[in-house]
């Protein structure tokens, strides 16, 4: 049996040893975890966990630095495909955040940060445990709770202009899309990694998926 390989998009700004140590957990024995700033292994791998952390701007002048926008771009479009906090970001047409940048524009809309000036006992950045309330069925949701605990930090939000591809929805000073979902594609402002037995379900239901 041909053994099945998930890459791990490394450009320099993600939380990548517990994203891989978390995938490499539930992967069963015909599953290879690889952490990647390969082109050519993005495009060789079955799935891509793309995870990250900080900037949009330093982000997508990374993946272009290193020859990765391209091949993630490809990815995202073709095989099952995860992405977390800044990896749903980029994925967006624009984010505002630092005087604005395109991102990869592979769901229309933009990234905006959060107004709470109506909400003075909350913080930026939205840290810490928040409920996800599923808004549609996927199969990535197999065997997590509706309003299940997961673990956010950011002060960004997604704003898709096809409310269709909102999957799952969380509050915090307003209520934002915490994940979206186009065709083979799936991706959570949460980080799965931080989240406990729901993440861990989460990337057991990702490396199980075929994309469909």
């Amino acid at each position: 049996m041909n053994q099945k390989l998930v890459a791990v998009v490394d450009y320099g700004m993600g939380n990548l040893r517990s994203v891989s140590k978390a995938a490499e957990h539930m992967a069963d024995s015909q599953t290879r975890i690889v952490v990647t700033q390969d082109p050519q292994v993005i495009q060789d791998a079955d799935s891509v966990i793309f995870p990250g952390q900080g900037a949009a701007k330093a982000c997508m002048q990374a993946l272009r630095d290193t020859g990765m926008a391209e091949p993630v771009k490809q990815a995202a479009q073709e095989k099952p495909f995860l992405g977390i906090c800044m990896g749903l970001q980029v994925l967006m047409s624009h984010s505002n955040e630092n005087n604005g940048v395109d991102c990869l524009d592979l769901i229309k809309g933009k990234v905006s940060q959060f107004d709470l000036s109506g909400h003075p006992a909350l913080k930026m950045p939205h840290m810490g445990w928040n409920q996800i309330h599923q808004t549609q069925d996927h199969p990535l949701w197999h065997s997590i709770a509706q309003d299940s605990r997961f673990y956010f930090v950011h002060s960004f939000y997604v704003a898709p202009e096809d409310k269709n591809t909102i999957i799952g929805e969380t509050t915090h000073g307003q209520t934002f899309p915490a994940v979206l979902s186009a065709h083979n594609l799936f991706a959570i402002q949460a980080h799965p990694e931080k989240s406990a037995d729901v993440g861990l379900q989460l990337f057991k239901n990702f490396l199980s998926w075929n994309g469909h």
